[in-house]
């Protein structure tokens, strides 16, 4: 007889999550979201949605409130994007060591603090205090965030494990940019705006700091499960053992390198857009600051309702060919079109708008096709998921440096040479292009034998010719080994789950 209590109101027993078809399952975990942790997820839309309120307005507004130039913010802003990065991988690592729950909150206060101190600096002008502010402020909601992924891990049952993070990812894609922007469009108006740099996008970004508070609170006193509280890592693991096993892992599996470049790619365009489009959808072209925001709505809503359809897809049709046609070379089209079609267009026009909106949607659209990326990479090390998701999730918080990082380089080049503006950001749209090109050679080599079966068998279209799943898998006959790979021995994938 079994001594674990079960509550329906949690959807958990005292031994763990429960299995999927539990009979006390609420409607959240039949749904694929942990009921436990739903304050959690609706948290985290609120946090990352403070955070995407300045993600189309913090450039032309730190230039006009410094008087500094585009580039000198570009280069604050690639600073902010380092920590950014740190603070991705840290998040997991330091969740292995102290709990989800502590990192979360050291996250959420990291982040209020300094974007108090943040705003302070551009009120009074301080271009060396708005850097470092800023950079520091970088460590915040990244922590937030990926503890929290690493709490739904480890409370979602195993069967709806991938389900769980597909909904991490809706809350987070849809607070940063979708729902910031929509925040902004209708907060600066509100707040007296008028203009780049006016009063109305600092009432906006002091808002944004309210959200990520109200946020931290409604997960940190809303969540009553005691798993995230307390050290996740094996017992005999050394602190300098569970901080570097990401980094050791990428260093000695040459795939899970791979894999972690091109999720490095996958939306670093998205966050050098934007740097460079704000300033050429709303005053080059004309048409003004409320459609640049109205424009990134359309854009990323478009991404966030098809995430659940090319991951779909990814288990029907292949893992790495759903990645490489649309996620790769969808984008880079996408994105070429993207920049291309407002500047063929009429500026200032309505139907250029419409057909330019159009154009970024096919962008955001396809940027979902990288998707199946989340299953890949626990796939290529089996052994080691834990880790090899924790550089997944940094190579996410990764994006934002290189897409950053691009813009800045061109720019300051540019600045020196007297490139004019429409080559110099032709120059950045192009230069993320050959990124994606390197992405599709590199796809090749991510081969794991669950996706071998899918593509040898999945078909996009019409009936499947056997089930893609890992029974599929004849016993009798050997596993397919990458010749070209040097990395360590895989576990057998019909004796390793896989998300």
């Amino acid at each position: 007889m079994s001594t674990s209590t079960t509550s329906r109101t949690s959807g958990t027993t005292s031994a763990g999550p429960l299995p999927a078809g539990h009979p006390d399952e609420s409607r959240l975990d039949r749904l694929g979201m942990p009921h436990v942790l739903r304050f959690g997820f609706f948290g985290l839309l609120l946090v990352m949605t403070g955070v995407g309120v300045e993600s189309n307005i913090l450039t032309p507004h730190m230039v006009e409130v410094l008087g500094s130039p585009e580039a000198t913010v570009s280069a604050i802003i690639t600073g902010h994007s380092v920590s950014v990065l740190i603070a991705s991988y840290l998040g997991g690592s330091l969740s292995d060591l102290f709990g989800p729950r502590r990192i979360m909150a050291a996250g959420a206060v990291i982040f209020v603090v300094f974007q108090v101190l943040f705003l302070v600096s551009l009120a009074a002008g301080s271009l060396e205090l708005a850097a470092i502010t800023y950079f520091l402020r970088g460590f915040g909601f990244p922590m937030f965030a990926f503890a929290f992924i690493v709490w739904v891990n480890i409370t979602a049952p195993p069967e709806r494990n991938s389900t769980a993070i597909g909904w991490f990812y809706v809350m987070y894609t849809g607070g940063l940019p979708t729902l910031g922007s929509l925040v902004a469009l209708g907060a600066i108006p509100a707040f007296g705006g008028g203009g780049e740099g006016g009063v109305g996008e600092t009432g906006a970004m002091w808002l944004a700091g309210g959200l990520v508070a109200l946020g931290f609170l409604l997960a940190h006193f809303g969540i009553r499960d005691e798993r995230g509280r307390h050290r996740l890592a094996p017992a005999g693991e050394s602190a300098s053992q569970v901080l570097t096993a990401g980094i050791r892992l990428t260093f000695t599996n040459r795939r899970v390198a791979m894999g972690f470049m091109i999720r490095l790619i996958n939306t670093a365009p998205q966050f050098g857009m934007f740097i460079m489009l704000p300033v050429v959808i709303s005053t080059t072209l004309g048409w003004g600051q409320s459609r640049w925001l109205a424009m990134t709505v359309a854009v990323y809503a478009t991404n966030i309702l098809v995430n659940a359809v090319f991951g779909a897809i990814g288990d029907r049709w292949g893992w790495r060919r759903t990645v490489k046609w649309f996620g790769i070379t969808g984008s880079a089209v996408g994105l070429l079109l993207w920049w291309y079609v407002p500047h063929m267009v009429p500026p200032g026009s309505t139907w250029g708008y419409v057909l330019s909106v159009v154009a970024g949607c096919i962008f955001g659209c396809l940027l979902a096709g990288f998707v199946p990326m989340g299953a890949i990479m626990p796939a290529l090390a089996p052994d080691h998921r834990g880790a090899a998701m924790a550089m997944y999730t940094t190579a996410a918080g990764g994006a934002i440096f290189v897409g950053s990082a691009v813009v800045a380089i061109v720019f300051n080049v540019a600045s020196w040479i007297g490139m004019s503006d429409f080559a110099r950001n032709s120059l950045v749209v192009w230069i993320f292009v050959a990124l994606y090109a390197c992405a599709f050679v590199m796809i090749r080599h991510l081969k794991v034998p669950q996706d071998e079966i899918k593509e040898k068998h999945g078909k996009l279209f019409g009936r499947r010719q056997v089930p893609l799943t890992e029974e599929a898998v004849d016993p009798a006959q050997p596993l397919p080994v990458d010749p070209q790979d040097d990395s360590p021995a895989q576990t057998d994938p019909r004796t390793a789950s896989t998300r």
